[in-house]
Formats: C-alpha cells, structure tokens, sequence
C-alpha cells in the first residue's frame, strides 16, 4: 500500500496483487485498479472506525490522522473503542472477501 497507515499491520493485500497479476490488463489499468483497492480499505477503516467514536471523539482522531500519529491513533482508539482491531479486522476482511470475488468472476468473464 502506498504509504504507512495505522492500519497496515492489519491487513495483507498481496493475494489482491497476485489475483490481479492474473487478469489481461495493461500496466496502467492494473496500478488504477490496486489504487482502487487501496481506496477501498481506507474508507472501509475510516468508515468503521467513526462508526465507534463519539463527535469528540472523532475530531480527535481525525487530528490525530491528518497528523499520522500512528500511536496515538492507536492509543485513542483503544481507550473510546472498544474491540476496534476486532471490528476493523473484520470489516477488512469481508472487504478482502468481496474484492477476491469480484477478481475471480471477471477472470470468467
């Protein structure tokens, strides 16, 4: 993924790469479809990770990521949220799920 996010720890998207190495794409269309993906996860942290934080809460952790205070990220996260690595870890991993399936079918197609 481009650049170091507080998440990176939490998910491995090197079978995303592979499956997509597979399919019959230009150089240029496989890079915009894994910049996709990395879009993707993003808003898929972002949007789990607000849906457990109270309006204070969330301003301070949007400080704390435009800042990319990874510790303290993750130091807010675990006092305001809890079960956060559980709750992103799974919604990333259904994530992973339905973007691997969708890379399958157009294998097919």
């Amino acid at each position: 993924m481009k650049g170091k996010h507080f998440y990176s720890n939490l998910i491995e998207i090197h079978d995303i790469y592979l499956n997509l190495s597979e399919l019959k794409l230009s150089d240029e269309e496989r890079a915009h479809l894994m910049t996709l993906v990395e879009a993707n996860i993003h808003v898929t942290v972002i949007n789990t990770t607000l849906s457990e934080l109270s309006e204070e809460d969330k301003k301070l952790f949007l400080k704390n990521l435009i800042a990319n205070e990874h510790d303290k990220i993750w130091q807010h996260l675990k006092e305001k949220a809890s079960g956060i690595e559980e709750k992103i870890n799974n919604s990333l991993k259904e994530l992973k799920k339905e973007l691997l399936k969708d890379i399958e079918e157009s294998k097919k197609g």
